[in-house]
């Protein structure tokens, strides 16, 4: 079974080696040749990622009149703008409808876009990379918080290390769990994991879109987590009337002043949880969550995992 790993400058080392090496740990686990890899660039030969290190890769050329399988492409970028390669774009759009499936790790979404193969889908990237990608693709229907997204014969994952939960995933549909399971263990990684990726991501980076304008107030809000904070009492703190507020608030940000107590809270519980061993109620009280039980439910409606999972997972104090 052939799977194609499409390569480029500046790309994400962890885009190609981690799915690479959840399909060649699966070959070697199993003892059989499972699957065939292949990493091609557009000419083939030397490229370079984001980490520094190069890349020997073969031309796309090297696949032709080659039964590919299964297509993935790697993400990654050298600044704030994600340039499709134009050539692996146009080869993927071409050998598409004679493949199995058609795969993205990270910003590789951009690719799978600019190919024509999202259009109409739900699909996954980075969290960073969200907006952009619906921005430019609006057919797209851009899924913020799953892992990884299947829609067909489409897969696509979120950022970085999504792509080995990803190349896992694929693994079982073809082989079975038992096979993926075992090259999970093999690679000391969960086989699926619980939540999506906004538990790994930056929850207040939305705070950035202020330029300023409400930094003190965010600094005053985080000092104050434990309090009753109405949009009443933020527009005082602010110096605004409370409609001026809730309505200036809104169109900087993108979320309302509520929305942004919600992310700050649960931010502050998710350091308490990962840098303490203070017992939930403690947790809960201390940012606003009034008990226990408010702060498991915050934790399922935005995680999809209790705080004690959370905390068994992600801290040194266990669950």
């Amino acid at each position: 079974m052939c799977i194609a790993i499409l390569a480029y400058d500046h790309m994400n080392l962890l885009d190609l080696s981690g799915p690479l090496q959840a399909l060649c740990t699966a070959n070697r686990s199993s003892g059989r040749a499972l699957y065939d890899t292949v990493v091609v660039s557009a000419s083939g030969g030397l490229i370079t990622t984001s980490a520094g290190l190069p890349v020997m890769t073969q031309p796309l050329s090297a696949l032709d009149g080659v039964a590919v399988d299964t297509v993935i492409a790697a993400g990654g970028c050298a600044g704030d703008e994600f340039y499709a390669p134009p050539q692996l774009a146009a080869w993927v759009a071409r050998r598409a409808p004679d493949v199995r499936r058609v795969c993205s790790v990270c910003t590789g979404a951009f690719v799978l876009a600019a190919a024509g193969q999202l259009d109409g889908r739900v699909a996954a990237t980075h969290w960073a990379w969200t907006g952009k990608l619906q921005q430019l693709h609006p057919r797209v229907q851009v899924d913020a918080e799953r892992i990884f997204v299947r829609d067909g014969n489409v897969w696509t994952s979120a950022g970085v290390s999504a792509g080995i939960d990803l190349a896992l995933a694929l693994i079982e549909e073809d082989y079975g769990h038992r096979v993926a399971i075992t090259a999970a263990r093999q690679m000391v990684v969960y086989m699926k994991r619980s939540g999506g990726q906004s538990q790994f991501s930056a929850p207040l980076a939305a705070q950035e879109k202020s330029g300023g304008r409400f930094a003190e107030l965010h600094a005053w809000m985080a000092a104050h987590l434990h309090e009753e904070l109405t949009v009443e009492r933020l527009a005082a703190q602010a110096g605004m009337a409370p409609r001026t507020f809730a309505r200036s608030y809104g169109a900087q940000m993108g979320v309302t002043p509520g929305k942004m107590v919600e992310t700050m809270r649960l931010e502050a519980a998710r350091r308490a949880l990962e840098e303490t061993s203070l017992p939930l109620k403690s947790i809960a009280a201390r940012n606003g969550y009034v008990d226990e039980q408010n702060l498991r439910r915050a934790f399922q409606r935005h995680l999809g995992i209790s705080p004690g999972q959370y905390r068994s997972r992600f801290s040194p104090h266990g669950a």
